[in-house]
């Protein structure tokens, strides 16, 4: 008798598959270290299909300015190589590409804001390309609501010397399932900031991965969620330094209250041997406001070269501050505005991230509404 030798998983983030065609990546069964926080039932058709035939939410916009298009063409020269199954699932699935373009020299006062409203149906892939001419300045929001089952890849491409603002805001409806990965290619000189937002639906699970192609190019990731019970939100990152001089940061904040809520987040930042000068952090705070809620925070770093201006991490996961909450009432704030107060200033950088008033109000306010529910 013999026997077939398995190969190891990869033991670098460097190392992984990477391909377009579903079929290179074997079948998930929630052993492997990318998915084993993930309920790999709930994702359903995600998961089991190798092709998805639903129809996918369009990106709907209003009256666009002067150097900003958005069309549908059906095919664009690809930026993300998927390294995972659902990705891959999503890039062989997807009817088309909705295209976002940013003129050069374009520069904006007001954000464009882009809305996918998803009206049910089968499960569904969507992909979105998003351009940005060198030296354009502009703050993109796209917000994500309705009901679905979908896998999308948005793929976006900075190019030198341009300055993004890019909010994506995930407020489905209740039993909605989104696995979504978010691909940054950073120019020389670049600067991109992406202000990840998770407050609906059941299950949200979204990749953020960056890669640089010029010295001087700087991201930074920020991250707002706010899991209530039952709901599963995981946020992974992989920040890839290549490239010599570059800068990121991480910075991630959730909030987890009731029987089953569950968040993950797990950072990975790699530097590779030719990233000499590389300046990097991420941060990951939970805080726990009842029991039966879990959140599982990891940050990693893999780093292959000594000469790097800095490179650190850290996570703390704690319950609600008694001697914060005891401080505000003892001066006489009711304990429901005190656990507001106490709670909105633990997200007041992240929201402050948001260049947009209305939408950054509209957010706090959201926050607010959840929190009265275990205050009332």
């Amino acid at each position: 008798m013999t026997t077939e030798a398995i190969a190891p998983p990869p033991s670098t983030k460097s190392q992984v598959l990477r391909s377009f065609d579903v079929t290179d990546f074997p079948a998930l069964n929630g052993l492997e270290e990318e998915w084993r926080f993930t309920p790999l039932k709930r994702l359903g058709d995600l998961v089991t299909a190798s092709s998805l035939g639903g129809i996918a939410p369009a990106v709907e916009h209003g009256d666009l300015p002067a150097g900003v298009t958005v069309s549908h063409v059906d095919s664009a020269e690809a930026v993300l190589t998927p390294f995972d199954r659902i990705s891959a699932l999503a890039y062989g699935s997807a009817d088309g590409v909705t295209l976002i373009e940013v003129a050069p020299e374009t520069e904006l006062a007001e954000a464009v804001v882009l809305r996918r409203v998803g009206k049910g149906g089968d499960a569904a892939a969507a992909r979105t390309l998003i351009k940005v001419g060198a030296f354009a300045k502009v703050t993109i929001v796209l917000e994500q609501t309705g009901t679905a089952v979908l896998a999308d890849n948005i793929e976006v491409v900075t190019a030198d010397s341009a300055q993004l603002t890019f909010v994506t805001v995930a407020e489905w409806d209740a039993g909605a399932v989104q696995a979504q990965h978010v691909k940054l290619l950073v120019g020389k000189d670049a600067r991109v900031q992406h202000v990840q937002v998770a407050l609906g639906g059941d299950l949200v699970r979204q990749f953020t991965s960056v890669e640089y192609t010029g010295r001087g190019g700087d991201a930074e990731l920020w991250g707002l969620y706010f899991a209530d019970a039952g709901q599963h939100f995981e946020h992974r990152q992989l920040v890839d330094h290549s490239v010599p001089d570059c800068r990121s940061y991480v910075g991630y904040r959730g909030a987890l209250q009731g029987a089953s809520a569950k968040t993950v987040w797990v950072g990975d930042v790699l530097i590779r041997a030719t990233a000499t000068g590389t300046d990097t952090y991420e941060i990951n705070r939970n805080l726990i406001l009842t029991d039966g809620a879990i959140a599982h925070s990891v940050p990693n770093l893999e780093i292959e070269t000594g000469e790097v201006a800095g490179a650190g991490h850290a996570s703390a996961t704690g319950r609600f501050d008694d001697e914060q909450l005891f401080y505000l009432m003892a001066r006489g704030i009711p304990e429901g505005e005190a656990r507001k107060l106490v709670v909105r200033g633990f997200f007041a950088e992240l929201l402050n991230k948001i260049p947009v008033e209305e939408l950054r109000e509209r957010l706090g306010d959201a926050v607010e509404a959840r929190l009265a529910e275990y205050s009332s």
